[in-house]
């Protein structure tokens, strides 16, 4: 792998955030796993899912014109499943791989009907998945191994609140316990178990020699890629600038990935978003030496599913390559977006946004109205001719937090 400095980097700053351009080419291709000919498979499961349908991609009209930009769209995750967050998508779909790989069926020919009836089902049950989780991933687990009809264990980091542990007890049969560990420990946590214990560890980062199942899981957001696409394309709309929110960076490469495949050149502008506290792609991209580099330490973020010390090995290399900008953002960024979101301002949706799932927006919102970033919205070609997309991956996931955070959305003037 070539390893890229980077000359003249440019960075900015502003209240609460900061901003960081990528100046080295693109040195690497997209992975074939992850480009628009690899969703087909991934979408055949999914849509034979019970309870399947795609996620509303929503048009803000009215905050458009606040924000001075030509449009803004955000795809709804929270309706996903029935589940409030997107990982339903990756979760069911690692499982399936890696129960059809254990069963030695072939993916292309097996169905979820296969895997949940007869003499299959009673082998299934034996198999038992851990992993560690900031929230919604452990509860796409959780769910997809009640659906398969086997076992799950949940390690959750030092300062997790109740309320997301509960959660996943909820959707499915998975034991859950919070540790008093960082999320990087905790996750070494997990991998120890899976070996000692013979579990099947379902991890959505990924390192040397763990790979293929962080690659299904990463392929598990194709659906969500492609979904978006077609429904801009129905609209339309193509999008000038897309918003990523990262933790270790599986979705927003995932996703990258295949919006640069689908657009071509006229891909657009992507910038990456992460909470200050646990900035590990905004860290290494900084570094300039190509490699990833993680963030030490217990994090202490509001934006729970996107606090992770460390890049994901497979997805960094398409974060470095193909983003153009990376933000590093407070917490209270996060909170603008969540009450900008609820407003529902001049018949715009009010939309119920959670804390990781609005901070793209709050990042957007902030860019875009801060005096001291003119020279970064120059630099990133957000004008009154830019269309903004985002995915909203959670609903109100702590329901307490966030009805403390909104309070009186109808009130919010983001300018």
């Amino acid at each position: 792998m070539e390893q890229k400095g980077t000359d003249c980097m440019r960075e900015w700053s502003g209240k609460d955030i900061r901003i960081l351009e990528r100046t080295a080419s693109s040195s690497e291709e997209i992975p074939a796993a992850f480009r628009v000919s690899s969703a087909a498979p991934v979408r055949r499961f999914h849509q034979r899912m019970p309870g399947y349908a795609e996620t509303p991609l929503l048009a803000f009209p009215a905050l458009a014109r606040q924000l001075k930009v030509r449009g803004v769209y955000a795809k709804d995750e929270s309706k996903r499943f029935s589940l409030n967050a997107f990982k339903g998508l990756v979760g069911s779909y690692a499982m399936f791989r890696i129960l059809c790989e254990k069963l030695s069926l072939d993916p292309s020919e097996t169905t979820l009907h296969d895997l949940t009836s007869g003499e299959i089902r009673e082998r299934i049950r034996k198999f038992e998945f851990v992993t560690c989780t900031d929230g919604n991933h452990g509860r796409g687990v959780s769910w997809a191994a009640g659906l398969f009809g086997c076992r799950a264990h949940i390690y959750m980091p030092a300062g997790t609140r109740e309320v997301r542990a509960e959660a996943i007890r909820r959707v499915g049969p998975a034991e859950v316990v919070v540790t008093e560990l960082s999320y990087d420990d905790t996750v070494r946590l997990a991998k120890e178990t899976s070996e000692r214990n013979g579990w099947i560890l379902i991890q959505d980062t990924s390192w040397d020699g763990y790979e293929k199942i962080p690659a299904w899981i990463i392929q598990g957001y194709l659906t969500l890629a492609m979904e978006t696409t077609e429904q801009l394309k129905r609209r339309s709309v193509r999008p000038t600038h897309v918003f990523l929110q990262a933790g270790v960076g599986a979705m927003a490469g995932g996703v990258l990935a295949c919006f640069a495949d689908y657009y071509g050149e006229k891909r657009p502008v992507a910038v990456i978003v992460e909470p200050d506290a646990a900035n590990c792609i905004y860290a290494s991209a900084k570094a300039g030496d190509g490699k990833a580099h993680s963030v030490e330490g217990i994090a202490a973020t509001m934006m729970a599913g996107l606090n992770c010390g460390t890049p994901c090995s497979i997805t960094w290399p398409i974060l470095r390559d193909h983003a153009d900008y990376y933000v590093s953002c407070a917490d209270p960024v996060a909170a603008l977006g969540m009450r900008a979101y609820a407003a529902g301002l001049d018949g715009d949706p009010a939309l119920v946004s959670g804390e990781s799932g609005a901070a793209t927006f709050g990042a957007a919102v902030c860019i875009l109205t801060d005096a001291r970033l003119a020279d970064a919205r120059s630099a990133m070609k957000l004008s009154s001719d830019s269309v903004l997309l985002f995915i909203s991956t959670e609903g109100d996931t702590d329901p307490d937090n966030y009805r403390k955070i909104v309070g009186c959305a109808k009130e919010t003037n983001i300018m």
